[in-house]
């Protein structure tokens, strides 16, 4: 058990993602950021499995076959893309749903400071888009989030925070079309 350690790890975590909502304009997700990792379903098995390296949950994924962390998370935590899937009307099958742009850019920056904590002094901008690529999660994401995400990665890669995070503020959360986002990221 790490529960000090634990505690600091989530909390860095939580002010990484606070900082960069505050940058976009978010203050009320940024303070509102993984709340439910203090709550005791979440807290003490992510004490008991932490590393500091990686995901608790990921851990307890391999030594316990699931992680019951993750499944109370992913429910409360709109910044999460499996909290946006339902049943398709059609298929009776779940599906991915497209995030409402608030939480896909609280989704963004989660990703960022996830690779900021877990990669420490070996960050690099373009760690979000690396991650986001060599996962499942292309094949699981609602695919106008996928391009949303991968395109805000790839500018971050591309152009560091300043700009990526200044064309989020002006551009995403202005509710510029989509279509537009590319021509519009060259002014940044």
């Amino acid at each position: 058990m790490h529960p000090i350690r634990h505690f600091m790890t989530i909390t860095a975590h939580r002010h990484k993602v606070m900082l960069g909502c505050f940058r976009v304009g978010l203050i009320r997700q940024g303070l509102l950021h993984d709340l439910s990792k203090y709550s005791p379903t979440e807290f003490l098995q992510g004490a008991k499995y932490w590393q500091g390296t990686r995901s608790p949950n990921a851990v307890a994924r391999e030594q316990v076959g699931y992680s019951t962390a993750w499944m109370h998370h992913k429910g409360r935590n709109k910044h999460h893309y499996e909290y946006w899937t339902d049943l398709s009307a059609e298929t009776r099958q779940y599906v991915a749903v497209p995030m409402p742009t608030r939480y896909m850019v609280e989704s963004f920056m989660d990703r960022i400071a996830a690779c900021k904590i877990y990669r420490g002094k070996a960050y690099r901008d373009g760690d979000g888009l690396a991650y986001l690529m060599r996962t499942e999660e292309c094949n699981l994401l609602h695919p106008e989030t996928f391009r949303q995400l991968k395109f805000l990665l790839t500018m971050l890669q591309d152009k560091g925070e300043q700009r990526t995070y200044a064309f989020v503020r002006r551009v995403v959360l202005k509710n510029v079309p989509e279509a537009e986002w590319e021509r519009r990221a060259e002014e940044f």
